[in-house]
C-alpha cells in the first residue's frame, strides 16, 4: 500500500491497540482461529505489548474482514495464505492477485446462478404445497439424463 493511502487512513491505522479478545468479538472469530491464522501465515506480523500479549491494529481488522469475505466465496485456506504471501511480496504480484480475484469472482457468479435456480425450485415447491402450482415444472428442476433427455 502506498504512503498516501496510509496517510488517508490516519496515523493510527497500524497502531497495535486491540486485544485478541476484542478482535475475536469484533470479527466473530475465536481466539484460537486468530492464533491459527497467525501461525499459518494468513495474518502478517501481529504486534505485542510489553507483556508479550497480541495487540491488533485497525489494519489487522480490515484484513480479517477481507479474509471473512474470501471465506464466504469458498476460497480455500491455502489460496488465502497464497494471497497473503503475494500481498507481502509487493506490487509486482498485482497480476497474479488480479487473476485470483477474477477466478474467484467467476466462481461466485456461478454459485449465485446455482442459488437462483435453487430459489426457483423452492418457489415451485412452495406453490405446490400452497395449492398454487402450475402444471409445468420450472426449468430449474429439469435435468438431462445420460441420453440428453429432460426429466
Amino acid at each position: 500500500m502506498g504512503e498516501a493511502a496510509l496517510h488517508e487512513r490516519g496515523s493510527d491505522w497500524e497502531l497495535p491497540r486491540f486485544s485478541i479478545g476484542e478482535v475475536a468479538e469484533r470479527s466473530g472469530l475465536s481466539r484460537d482461529t486468530l492464533r491459527w491464522y497467525e501461525r499459518i501465515g494468513l495474518m502478517d506480523y501481529i504486534g505485542r505489548d510489553h507483556a508479550g500479549k497480541r495487540r491488533f491494529s485497525n489494519r489487522d481488522l480490515e484484513w480479517l474482514a477481507l479474509i471473512g469475505r474470501l471465506r464466504t466465496t469458498g476460497m480455500s485456506v491455502a489460496d488465502m495464505v497464497r494471497y497473503a504471501e503475494l500481498v507481502r511480496a509487493g506490487e509486482s504480484t498485482f497480476p497474479e492477485r488480479l487473476a485470483m480475484f477474477r477466478n474467484t469472482r467467476a466462481e461466485v457468479l456461478a454459485k449465485i446462478d446455482e442459488l437462483q435456480q435453487t430459489v426457483a425450485v423452492l418457489d415451485y415447491k412452495i406453490d405446490v404445497y400452497e395449492g398454487k402450482a402450475q402444471f409445468a415444472r420450472p426449468a430449474a428442476i429439469t435435468v438431462q439424463d445420460t441420453e440428453g433427455m429432460k426429466v
